[in-house]
């Protein structure tokens, strides 16, 4: 996790040689490469810059600056990365808890990034959802007073998209 204290980085150039080899070994134009730096940690904000410059200079389609630590740092890293002539995408990760303040996709829009990552937030909340579920089926032996939080057979099986399946469908399963 780019947000705990104590990682190590590899050198500039053995990241880059990496992204030069997934970038030439790739064969869906499609598939992006998004080079992650986790220098500000480590190294400070300048080093994490001048890395993510390296890494699009070897090819990424995308730069990732994990765990900065204020809307100030993610402004100057894309002041700065645009200053050395990057033109990529900027992604941003918004994970909770950790050492990023909790901003906005308009926020992140305004600060100069085309892409915002919500990685375990969906999971965070089905998590206490689910730990909440349980308690109250222990206390009350009954799921009745939670139907309201729950997707319908019908909702679930068109997420699922069951029909397409070829599946025969049994309403009683």
């Amino acid at each position: 996790c780019g947000h705990l204290s104590g990682k190590h980085l590899v050198s500039v150039d053995e990241m880059a040689t990496k992204i030069e080899a997934v970038v030439h070994a790739k064969r869906d134009r499609e598939f992006m490469v998004i080079a992650r730096t986790d220098a500000r940690a480590v190294e400070g904000l300048e080093a994490a810059v001048q890395r993510a410059a390296t890494y699009a200079e070897a090819g990424a389609d995308a730069l990732f600056p994990e765990a900065l630590e204020s809307a100030e740092e993610f402004q100057t890293f894309a002041r700065e990365i645009r200053k050395r002539g990057v033109t990529v995408p900027l992604i941003a990760n918004m994970t909770e808890f950790g050492k990023t303040p909790l901003l906005s996709v308009a926020e992140f829009e305004r600060l100069g990034y085309r892409g915002v990552l919500f990685p375990v937030t969906a999971l965070r909340t089905a998590l206490r959802a689910i730990g909440e579920l349980l308690a109250e089926l222990k206390l009350f032996g009954s799921q009745r007073d939670w139907l309201h939080h729950m997707m319908t057979r019908q909702e679930l099986y068109e997420l699922l998209r069951y029909a397409d399946s070829g599946t025969s469908r049994r309403e009683d399963v």
